[in-house]
């Protein structure tokens, strides 16, 4: 009987670790890409049982811990670059200059949520100098309004359709855009921020859909999203930050695909996962609210901030604009498979960098 669970168990771990190889943009099966903690800590515990109670004089004991072993090896190789036992992708920026600095808080504030009680009070608390929320209707536009005295910058959006987008910034706010890049409906917004030193950066605030039984059957909405931002970021040299809620982990090869083409760093890479959903469930949290940026800058501090009640955690991060210091951070870099899958999925979309500001 033994043997026969961890026959199961070892079948169902190698499957869970195999669906994401395949390239299918079905939601059910992209979705496995989310669970690799959950499936990594599941191997672990396998391979002890494993070791704890099959007979290791039968070839077959062998096989079931090797593939065991393997699968657990698998999901590794993913969220270990989320821990601090890896080296830093972006590195500790000196001593802070406050002229250069800037902190940004971005929040998933669930449309139905009424507590923006305990967002304006985080904001009062960490005063960062972007606020950007997500899932903002004009219920929540009418709430935040009381920042606008001390945030007089601003970008709004409010929708009823779980994607609506507000931007209230400190610093001054240059030749903002809302745009619409793949679905009608779900906004992205761009504009330069101009930093207390006078320099400018280009920041980018998005929200794909995910796929979703309910929503989109496919990814490839969100991907050519990602894609043609990630291609436009590539075609200049700028300062630049993009973030908000991708609907995607961190690790998860769409996530990967943006980081080689866009060639933007990721702070979470060698400090920890930073898991901003879900807020409720302990062991169902993965990293989905994201801040990449390009070379230019290094990390003050990156903070997951208390629940507000919304199903996300905030997120709160303070980036220094250090070119000298940054200038050898390496990203991660695509090779011509990579730009292939790039170009096939705007392709699929329709979609062109051109549209992106």
């Amino acid at each position: 009987m033994m043997l026969l669970i961890l026959l199961i168990c070892t079948i169902v771990i190698a499957v869970a670790t195999l669906l994401p190889l395949w390239r299918h943009p079905h939601w059910s099966v992209r979705s496995f890409d989310f669970p690799r903690l959950q499936l990594a800590v599941l191997a672990a515990l396998l391979v002890i049982a494993q070791l704890m109670f099959l007979d290791l004089g039968r070839p077959l004991s062998w096989v079931l811990l090797l593939v065991a072993a393997g699968s657990l090896a698998a999901q590794l190789w993913w969220v270990l670059p989320y821990t601090p036992i890896w080296p830093k992708e972006v590195k500790d920026a000196p001593t802070p200059d406050p002229e250069r600095t800037l902190a940004i808080l971005t929040s998933n504030v669930l449309t139905h949520n009424r507590n923006a009680e305990a967002l304006l009070a985080l904001v009062d608390e960490h005063e960062p100098d972007i606020l950007v929320t997500l899932e903002s209707d004009k219920w929540w536009e009418d709430q935040l309004a009381v920042l606008e005295g001390t945030m007089p910058y601003s970008i709004k959006c409010p929708l009823d359709n779980l994607y609506g987008m507000h931007v209230f910034s400190r610093l001054p706010l240059h030749e903002p855009e809302v745009c619409f890049l793949i679905e009608k409906g779900v906004p992205s917004m761009h504009a330069f921020v101009e930093l207390r030193s006078g320099e400018k950066i280009r920041v980018r605030f998005v929200h794909p859909a995910p796929p979703s039984p309910t929503e989109n059957d496919e990814s490839t909405e969100r991907d050519a999203e990602l894609v043609i931002v990630g291609r436009r970021v590539a075609d200049n040299d700028e300062p630049v930050i993009v973030t908000g809620d991708l609907n995607d982990v961190a690790w998860s090869e769409t996530t990967r695909l943006f980081r080689k083409v866009s060639g933007l760093l990721d702070p979470r890479v060698g400090r920890g996962f930073y898991s901003t959903f879900h807020a409720d469930y302990r062991i169902l949290r993965w990293p989905l609210d994201h801040l990449f940026h390009s070379h230019h800058f290094t990390l003050d501090s990156i903070t997951r901030l208390p629940s507000i009640g919304s199903d996300h955690f905030p997120l709160l991060t303070r980036v220094v604009l250090t070119p000298v210091r940054g200038q050898d951070q390496e990203p991660l870099r695509p090779d011509d498979d990579d730009r292939n899958l790039a170009q096939e999925i705007a392709q699929s979309e329709k979609a062109d960098k051109k549209n992106v500001p």
